[in-house]
């Protein structure tokens, strides 16, 4: 198990908990909003905000935090992350904030200690990029989008 240190930021809510996971076996850890008015957003179909959580985190060097949709929200609201999935790296020390995205035909509202996203801790690899006069074969080689069947 990695540590992840976590603060508050001045002014969040205390009560809203901590990311967590919610069941033995789960990936991700529920996130949660913690609006600075305790009340909640409106996001209009097409709509996307920044949503506060509250928090600043401490990731180990040599991981990363990934923010992902929960699939509940996406399935049955159309609510997603636009940038899915966000990095968090090692070296942030900010706010930790969650852009969400209205991809729904109908307004969402988003309130005060809401699960909003989850959180996926992951090692991370940096390559050594290199340049090069050419690159092996293989048995797809340039084929793009789709080239490998239906899709």
């Amino acid at each position: 198990m990695v540590a992840i240190r976590v603060i508050r930021e001045e002014g969040a809510d205390p009560a809203v908990a901590l990311p967590s996971y919610e069941t033995d076996g789960a990936a991700g850890a529920d996130v949660r909003a913690n609006l600075p008015d305790r009340g909640s957003i409106l996001l209009e179909p097409g709509q996307r905000a920044l949503i506060p959580t509250g928090l600043r985190i401490e990731i180990p060097a040599g991981y990363e935090v990934q923010v992902r949709p929960r699939s509940g929200l996406a399935l049955k609201h159309g609510i997603t992350l636009p940038n899915a999935p966000g990095t968090i790296d090692s070296d942030y020390r900010g706010p930790l904030g969650v852009i969400v995205l209205n991809a729904g035909q109908e307004t969402f509202e988003i309130a005060h200690g809401d699960r909003i996203a989850q959180l996926v801790v992951a090692p991370v690899l940096q390559a050594d990029f290199q340049l090069t006069e050419g690159l092996s074969d293989t048995a797809r080689g340039a084929g793009g989008f789709g080239s490998t069947g239906r899709g």
